[in-house]
């Protein structure tokens, strides 16, 4: 007989708790509460790491890869430390489904053994551990997607991704929490309850990738992947002060990846790299790319890296080649839809204030309507009418979390025609020629005569959400039907003195210390441009002297 769903919930939060080496517990009561201490980035987690570990988890990805790909660290170190502050990071936030260090200490010692014996390591990522969200498929581990009735399913096959990354030498010890089957901004579902923002415990990690995103801000991971259908990537990646990219589709191999609603085509989910830095993120492009994953994976397009694209654009910045340094930027504060918080519209005009003052153009953005492509993505997501998740959520009969009710109370339960279908793929289709025809014509208002280069915008109307109160993705919906290239850029947190600005719906003292962060946006495939962009304005953003090229 088959055990009600709660005994099945907290068999699995035990195992996942289990999981974690009785070392590295944590006694319940020695946890403070979030009014006690909200925010727990920084030095908070090193009072329980030794001084090495701390030196290994506070390097970024790219410094990592340096050092275990020269035998400086060992596979095996750098996979223990970082397997010790994820199941902090999970203690305090509720981040990971899947925790398996001592497979991943097998893997790394393999790892170890390789390098001792060629002198040479196993490809770009040889020893780096790498966190995916649990949509990924690896042997022998289920992948929940967040439900109750996905637990205890083993995969018995891997996803395109994982095998490539371990070809590449990664390491992979954890899988992070989602909502229950993917569609929500919010990370919450009835496995292990609510994934907290580390920088303010009182709010959301963002979703579908949450759990990433968190893992992430406490350094439980240097690299990891997540998924990109509506926001998915860009919205955790700005909650969490991280860097997060929406992929075209097509770049990275998304076969074997489980997925809602799987065979809906017309607004497609994409796979990402999300990390603490512009560098870690290309590193994780490069090295996948560099694996011709087009040749394994039927929906990857034969796109290598192009390091070119780099240059150039890094050349145009730095003030050589034609444009003499100067570039385009399109910028919107309001979608047309809702206005955004305080603190986000202040992080928009410091981005506008920093490229005028560095010498680049900015226009003001006024495409076809977003509300049309909110529409038309919200059409996309509704085709069954929530079919695919409320069988999944009714195949153990937990009760669908709140988070859902926009897609499981429509208010018509009837799935659309193959009529209706081919209409709206017509309608995406001229709506996304509308707008390219706009972007074209920004050409007529830039002094070089050439369309704006990138389009900088909120990723979110709010800086993180409180529990149940995340609305409106239009900002980030738009891109997903637009198929663009997309990276979220860190730019500032809530100040409650700066921030304390009277607007409706909001309280300086809800999002106090969470991050803002905004899209920087390129047209389709153009991930390594907007990947140098990000870069360049994060460094200015810090106060790095950029014209020197040295960022």
């Amino acid at each position: 007989m088959t055990e009600p769903w709660q005994q099945q919930a907290e068999n699995k939060r035990r195992a996942i708790l289990e999981s974690i080496p009785q070392k590295w517990h944590l006694p319940p009561d020695s946890i403070p509460t979030a009014d006690e201490q909200p925010d727990i980035t920084g030095s908070y987690l090193h009072r329980f790491l030794e001084r090495k570990e701390v030196e290994i988890t506070e390097c970024d990805a790219t410094v990592i890869v340096q050092k275990t790909t020269s035998g400086e660290w060992s596979a095996v170190e750098v996979t223990e430390v970082f397997c010790h502050r994820a199941a902090l990071a999970h203690q305090y936030v509720n981040c990971l489904h899947e925790f398996f260090p001592e497979v991943a200490l097998e893997d790394a010692r393999r790892l170890d053994t390789y390098f001792t014996t060629h002198k040479k390591p196993t490809g770009p990522l040889h020893g780096l551990p790498i966190s995916l969200k649990d949509q990924f498929q690896i042997k022998n581990i289920s992948a929940t997607m967040g439900y109750i009735s996905h637990i205890d399913q083993p995969s018995i096959t891997e996803s395109e991704l994982v095998l490539l990354l371990r070809s590449l030498g990664a390491v992979l010890y954890c899988k992070t929490s989602v909502p229950t089957g993917l569609m929500s901004g919010e990370t919450a579902n009835n496995i292990i309850g609510y994934t907290w923002n580390p920088r303010n415990r009182h709010l959301s990690s963002g979703g579908s990738s949450g759990g990433e995103g968190a893992l992430l801000a406490l350094k439980g991971s240097p690299l990891g992947f997540g998924t990109d259908i509506g926001g998915s990537i860009r919205v955790p990646a700005a909650f969490n002060g991280i860097y997060g990219l929406r992929t075209s589709v097509g770049r990275i191999p998304y076969e074997g990846a489980k997925n809602s609603m799987d065979g809906q085509n017309t607004v497609l989910s994409v796979i990402g790299p999300m990390a603490r830095s512009v560098g870690a993120v290309r590193l994780a492009m490069k090295s996948v790319l560099g694996m011709e994953p087009w040749v394994s994976d039927p929906g990857s397009l034969p796109i290598p890296w192009r390091g070119e694209v780099e240059e150039r654009i890094k050349g145009l910045l730095c003030g050589g080649g034609e444009g003499k340094g100067k570039m385009a930027f399109g910028m919107f504060e309001h979608d047309g839809i809702m206005r955004p918080h305080p603190p986000v519209l202040r992080a928009v005009r410091l981005v506008r204030e920093v490229l005028v003052k560095l010498g680049h153009e900015v226009i003001d953005w006024n495409p076809p309507s977003h509300a049309k492509g909110c529409s038309l993505a919200y059409d996309a997501y509704t085709l069954d009418a929530g079919h695919d998740i409320s069988t999944q959520i009714s195949a153990s009969g937990e009760p669908p979390v709140t988070q859902l009710s926009w897609i499981l109370n429509l208010p018509s339960k009837s799935q659309r025609t193959a009529s209706e279908i081919f209409a709206l793929n017509v309608a995406r289709r001229r709506w996304k020629k509308a707008y390219m025809d706009y972007w074209n014509s920004t050409a007529n208002q830039t002094s070089a005569g050439r369309p704006v280069d990138a389009l900088i915008c909120p990723t979110t109307i709010m800086a993180a959400a409180l529990p149940g109160k995340h609305v409106h993705p239009g900002s980030t919906m738009f891109v997903n039907v637009l198929d663009c290239s997309t990276v979220t850029l860190p730019v500032t947190h809530v100040d409650r003195e700066v921030d304390a600005v009277e607007a409706e719906g909001y309280d300086v003292r809800d999002y106090e210390g969470a991050p803002v962060g905004l899209q920087l946006i390129g047209r389709q495939y153009e991930e390594e441009k907007i990947l140098v962009l990000a870069e360049y304005i994060g460094a200015a953003l810090r106060g790095v002297d950029v014209a020197r090229g040295d960022w």
